[in-house]
């Protein structure tokens, strides 16, 4: 399930990332659409913390370094938030492509981290 859930979480950030980088290239300030991308983003990392979190318990051990694993997953959370706050108060195109960046950012450290968690190592 969780395999799922990473999958899902890396097809939605890269979408959103995509969708955000074309409205903004095309000269669209955000709008609810954009940031409402990056809010979903956000929601799967929020999950994900806590399947991080609480995955040791269930007897799920990381197969990487955990120390790179935490520090993915707080930029993970921490960079949509930063970005939706710029975005917010910037109102410009260019924060809209900033967004995608971020999404698509997300997208590669969500990866990284399903990579750290069940791959590496087996």
């Amino acid at each position: 399930m969780i395999e799922w859930f990473t999958i899902v979480q890396v097809v939605v950030a890269l979408a959103a990332g995509l969708l955000c980088i074309v409205l903004g290239l095309a000269g669209r300030k955000p709008n609810d659409l954009t940031m409402g991308a990056a809010t979903l983003v956000e929601l799967l990392l929020i999950v994900q913390l806590f399947i991080a979190l609480f995955s040791p318990a269930f007897g799920n051990d990381p197969r990487g370094s955990l120390l790179e694993f935490y520090i993915y997953l707080i930029s993970a959370v921490l960079l949509p938030v930063a970005g939706g706050f710029w975005a917010l108060i910037e109102r410009s195109r260019w924060s809209t492509v900033i967004l995608g960046a971020v999404c698509l950012a997300v997208a590669v450290m969500v990866y990284r981290m399903n990579v750290i968690w069940f791959v590496q190592g087996q």
